[in-house]
């Protein structure tokens, strides 16, 4: 399988944001023939006050990036994995993946689980929990004889979530994020390679590159959107701006990393 990591830097323009993603996914599909392509977190809306937020926010499975989607893989006949959108929850909202199959019909739907309630190193505070309603499921799909799980970005730093999914059988973990420069500086790659290891499965993370405003602040997401195999190597990394990584997948290498070290059957319990 051959898959497309879209790295974008929306903003808190809806119709903005939207057109980069097409002509993102447009270019790759046309360039590199991909099977699979993945957003990222938040592709339809990034920063602004939370008045913002709840206007651009989709009543689930009607909105324009939901449609964007479902048009985008059928029409290159590709998975389209469509990194996350704000789904509209009454007054609150969801930070919601949805995945559609090569004829652009909706397979898998993940809500966040963790949010994001951190002061970084700079003084700037995060309140993901006072906005967003976080989800309680985890969420697979098949494709193409291979298995996917589904987390998004801050899920990155809870491993039981990964193991849980490990345990459900995943041969390859999507995880679309919005990273913080400072805190991905030093803690991006290095985890995204451990949940790798750990999981013995691909590791594709479709990243937000570069700065959005939220109020009356600017801050910088990180990108460096990656591929790890289940080695814990980094197969594929993207530059620093807008653009996509391309990798392939080989399902031959997820059996030979498990069979050099069967880490899943021997795990053990624990009260």
């Amino acid at each position: 399988m051959k898959v497309a990591l879209i790295q974008m830097n929306s903003v808190a323009d809806k119709a903005a944001n939207l057109a980069q993603a097409r002509a993102l996914v447009e270019e790759a599909c046309a360039q590199e023939k991909p099977d699979w392509v993945g957003l990222p977190e938040v592709f339809d809306f990034l920063g602004g006050t939370r008045e913002e937020k709840l206007s651009a926010a989709e009543i689930l499975r009607d909105g324009p990036a939901y449609a964007l989607a479902a048009e985008l893989a059928a029409k290159h006949g590709v998975f389209i994995h469509a990194g996350s959108f704000l789904e509209r929850n009454g007054d609150s909202l969801s930070n919601t993946t949805v995945v559609f199959d090569r004829k652009g019909r909706e397979i898998a739907l993940y809500r966040k689980i963790h949010m994001f309630d951190v002061v970084t190193p700079d003084g700037a505070a995060y309140r993901e929990s006072a906005l967003f309603t976080p989800g309680t499921d985890l969420a697979t799909y098949d494709a193409e004889g291979l298995r996917f799980g589904c987390a998004i970005c801050y899920d990155l730093r809870f491993p039981a979530l990964f193991q849980a999914l490990s345990a459900r059988g995943v041969d390859v973990i999507a995880l679309p994020a919005a990273f913080t420069l400072l805190t991905g500086k030093d803690h991006w790659e290095v985890l995204c390679r451990a949940r790798a290891i750990e999981t013995q499965t691909y590791f594709v993370a479709p990243a937000q590159i570069g700065p959005h405003r939220i109020k009356d602040e600017i801050r910088q997401t990180y990108g460096h959107s990656l591929v790890c195999d289940p080695w814990g190597h980094v197969v594929a990394k993207a530059s620093d701006n807008p653009g996509y990584v391309t990798a392939r997948l080989d399902r031959a290498l997820i059996s030979k990393t498990r069979a050099a070290n069967p880490v899943a059957s021997q795990r053990r319990p624990f009260a």
